[in-house]
């Protein structure tokens, strides 16, 4: 009888204990596995690693006003009015940065001839939530192209794969029609791991002047984007 009273104070003993303590309790090993269970796999989720990607090549870019030298601004621009050329503004001077130069050549009773050059600079940075800095080039490069090929009004469009600059290089070549005169016109994109360099250059002639041959136009370009990429990827502007 002693002992049966026993069992039933300490019986009633754990019915008066608040419900979360029951398990105390009953003392029940499931419930203290599962805690422990619960315990480590949060502690496995906190020491998860987070994503990464490769560091960006480039770090820095050039003054895009600076990208040629001056030899080659005199044979693509024989009368530029302003060799320092204008610069773009920009938000960022290390991912982002434009320059643009024309010229006027008047020769009297044969005309003039135009020229038109402007050059892009565009670098990126990796990120885990988008990309290594390379994936991200290569898709704007893929873009530029794709933009240059989608000119409105363009004819005798053609695209001319460029070797030996950067790690690709594309040239698309077209004509178009302006204000009753015919430009010829080649746009270059060269993509260098996490910069890709885009080059304008067009040409036409005016009051009567010849049109300018495209190849010559094509040829100069192609020289121009070597010094351009050359200009971004020297040791200077690497990390």
């Amino acid at each position: 009888m002693h002992r049966s009273a026993k069992r039933l104070a300490s019986l009633l003993t754990c019915a008066a204990v608040p419900v979360l303590l029951v398990a105390g309790c009953s003392g029940s090993d499931s419930d203290s596995a599962g805690a422990a269970s619960s315990s480590a796999s949060s502690s496995s989720s906190s020491s998860a690693p987070s994503p990464t990607v490769a560091p960006a090549k480039y770090k820095t870019l050039p003054n895009p006003c600076a990208a040629f030298s001056k030899d080659t601004l005199k044979k693509m621009l024989p009368k530029v009015k302003d060799a320092s050329g204008d610069q773009g503004k920009s938000t960022d001077n290390a991912a982002h940065g434009t320059c643009s130069w024309n010229s006027s050549d008047e020769q009297g009773v044969d005309g003039t001839q135009f020229r038109w050059l402007d050059i892009g600079y565009q670098r990126y940075d990796s990120d885990p939530g988008v990309g290594s800095a390379e994936k991200r080039a290569t898709e704007f490069y893929a873009k530029q192209i794709a933009d240059a090929k989608a000119t409105k009004g363009a004819k005798k469009l053609e695209t001319v794969k460029t070797a030996g600059t950067g790690d690709e290089a594309t040239a698309i070549t077209y004509d178009v029609k302006k204000e009753g005169n015919d430009f010829k016109n080649t746009t270059l994109v060269a993509r260098s791991s996490n910069i890709v360099v885009t080059i304008n250059y067009n040409g036409a002639g005016l009051a009567g002047a010849d049109t300018p041959k495209g190849a010559d136009l094509l040829k100069q370009a192609q020289a121009a984007a070597k010094e351009a990429v050359a200009a971004a990827t020297n040791p200077k502007a690497k990390s």
